[in-house]
């Protein structure tokens, strides 16, 4: 079972807390995870990714193992510890401005 931890906008629409768990079938890639978190989820759908390019929104970070994978391959495998639940893959709202 793996953790993902949500920004707040995002738990508050979810009606969740700061860190949900999903399991993930196969191999444990960005795409699979936000599919699996867009599929328990569904009010996420578009909020993370656009609904036609599934490009990541902007202002949304991914980080893993304290790595930034925001602008990976979606088919990019994440590391054995957050596969694992060991570590939490995390989805951040980045902050603009001056």
């Amino acid at each position: 079972m793996m953790r993902v931890v949500l920004p707040y906008h995002l738990r508050t629409l979810a009606r969740v807390d700061a860190e949900v768990q999903l399991e993930v079938d196969g191999p444990i890639t960005l795409r699979t995870v936000l599919d699996g978190l867009e599929l328990r989820y569904p009010m996420l759908r578009g909020t993370i990714r656009d609904h036609v390019t599934q490009q990541r929104r902007p202002f949304l970070r991914f980080f893993a193992c304290e790595e930034d994978f925001s602008l990976e391959s979606p088919d990019t495998l994440l590391p054995e510890a957050v596969a694992s639940g060991v570590e939490p893959f995390l989805i951040i709202g980045a902050i603009a401005g001056g």
